[in-house]
């Protein structure tokens, strides 16, 4: 005979370990429920662990290559993405560059800044400001035009070419900003210079821009590099030291060489042959080498970049610290859409007979000697979007 215990024995068991399983269930299915009442705070929780991780891991690299060639760059992307404000000379949040253009090796004057631009970064909302001076400006305190004043400078003390990198500015930058800064009533915080046969190499491994040319024109006296001096064979005219060039209206592609002439040409007939025509026809091809760079063929193509920074670096003079080029690269970016182009007013400045006052040459002074309305004008520009009158 079977013992009754016997036969309720593995019953008691199946209904303990059932018991056991639900509890279980239990406990996880209110687990669950808690864990999905918090789930955001959960994935915020994980996020920032991953970008905890991310940045702790940055730093540490960084600081474990120290001053090696990819600590540097790895500083100066570190630069680039978190715009340290204190890497950067400013002032009211804004940093003042004065970008100069010069002939280079192979012209009359090699010296001669042709192109002069003012530049304003604002570091709070991002927006830049150009505003081209004309070259003809005549400063009274230096006797001598605008566009003569880096090559003066040069001659106190000359540029000195570093073994890597760009030229470290001579007293051709120094006295240049410092008269730029007295001209338009503000800071001027860093100078840089370009070298025009640098601006065809650039223009031409971009594989050429597009500009639009306002107006058509046509200049009979463009100098041909080099012949500076021919005799022509008699001619009185010397009309072999000149070449034409032709400029149609409309879009257009250019070459390096095509966009050099067309910002250096200063002999065209009627409005075209002044020199605020030149000054708007540098801010075009400015303008087209900014979309250029940032389109997608180059951005992302890393070889053409590396050539670009080789050439860059080659053909340029600056006081520009590699940290504050990050800072100011990563704002250029930022502010791609909201780039603001302007040649200073006509109505600001006068032309006078040449006498011998001003060396009887072609030259612009202020229509108010106390520069009072030219800074007014310029603080207009730089802290709006709208075009100021004079």
């Amino acid at each position: 005979m079977v013992k009754e215990n016997e036969i309720n024995t593995p019953l008691v068991q199946e209904d303990t370990t059932r018991v056991k399983r639900d509890r279980k269930i239990i406990v996880l299915s209110r687990l669950k429920r808690r864990l999905l009442k918090h789930v955001w705070l959960m994935r915020g929780l994980i996020l920032f662990g991953i970008i905890a991780f991310l940045l702790t891991t940055f730093l540490f690299v960084l600081q474990f290559f120290g001053k090696t060639p990819l600590g540097v760059y790895m500083g100066l992307a570190k630069d680039f993405i978190f715009t340290p404000k204190g890497k950067v000379e400013s002032y009211m949040d804004r940093t003042n560059i004065l970008i100069l253009g010069k002939g280079g090796e192979g012209h009359e004057a090699p010296d001669l800044t042709d192109t002069i631009m003012f530049v304003s970064v604002n570091h709070s909302n991002s927006d830049i400001s150009i505003i081209s001076l004309p070259r003809d400006i005549w400063i009274t305190e230096l006797r001598t035009k605008l566009n003569s004043v880096y090559y003066w400078g040069n001659k106190k003390q000359p540029p000195v070419r570093r073994t890597s990198g760009p030229e470290e500015a001579g007293g051709g930058i120094i006295m240049a900003k410092s008269t730029v800064e007295e001209f338009v009533g503000q800071p001027v915080h860093y100078g840089l210079v370009l070298d025009f046969s640098g601006f065809k190499k650039i223009i031409d491994i971009l594989e050429g821009i597009e500009v639009d040319v306002e107006n058509s024109f046509t200049d009979e006296r463009y100098p041909i590099a080099g012949r500076e001096n021919d005799l022509c064979e008699g001619d009185p005219e010397y009309r072999c030291r000149y070449e034409t060039l032709r400029f149609a209206q409309g879009k257009q592609m250019m070459d390096g060489d095509t966009a050099l002439k067309f910002v250096r040409s200063r002999n065209a007939q009627g409005d075209e042959g002044t020199d605020i025509a030149r000054a708007r026809h540098q801010q075009k091809v400015i303008a087209a080498i900014k979309d250029k760079v940032l389109s997608k063929e180059i951005i992302l193509s890393p070889r053409k970049l590396l050539v670009l920074k080789d050439v860059v670096l080659e053909s340029i003079e600056t006081d520009i610290a590699p940290s504050a080029a990050s800072i100011l690269a990563r704002r250029f970016l930022q502010s791609k859409d909201v780039i603001k182009s302007q040649v200073l007013s006509e109505e600001l400045l006068l032309n006078p007979a040449k006498s011998p006052k001003y060396d009887n040459l072609y030259v612009f002074i202020p229509e108010d000697e106390s520069l009072d309305q030219i800074h007014k004008w310029i603080e207009c520009v730089i802290a709006t979007e709208d075009r100021c009158g004079s």
